[in-house]
């Protein structure tokens, strides 16, 4: 009888234990996907282009520096706060449990999708000769 007592109180306690890992690891980065997916995918498209473009502005000033290649590239490097938004959100997903590899192809899907989109727009607009 007072064992009964305690193995009750022990299931409860290892009930409680398997909900919250659950929680943990199930719950918290399905949620946190469905919350952040968007913006992440967004900050990875958007750091990409500003690498890029600060890539090109640095190689401006390298192979022609001009008081104009040098704003351009001050400029590209204020664009880089994209990158450090993206960071803090890539880091906060993780902390909630989302796997890097779920990061990555979250990733590779806003550059596929982004890519799509610039594709059908410099179809749509540029001059044919």
């Amino acid at each position: 009888m007072k064992f009964d007592k305690y193995l009750i109180a022990l299931n409860v306690l290892a009930s409680i234990a398997c909900i919250s890992l659950a929680l943990k690891y199930i719950a918290v980065p399905y949620a946190a996907s469905g919350i952040y997916k968007e913006r992440y995918k967004e900050l990875v498209f958007a750091c990409d282009n500003v690498m890029r473009d600060h890539l090109i502005a640095k190689n401006k000033v390298v192979n022609e520096k001009s008081e104009q290649s040098i704003k351009q590239l001050k400029a590209a490097e204020l664009g880089l706060l994209t990158c450090d938004d993206y960071d803090r959100l890539r880091k906060k997903m993780i902390d909630l449990g989302v796997s890097e590899g779920r990061l990555s192809m979250y990733g590779l899907e806003a550059i596929e999708e982004k890519s799509e989109d610039v594709r059908t727009f410099v179809r749509t607009h540029e001059f044919k000769y």
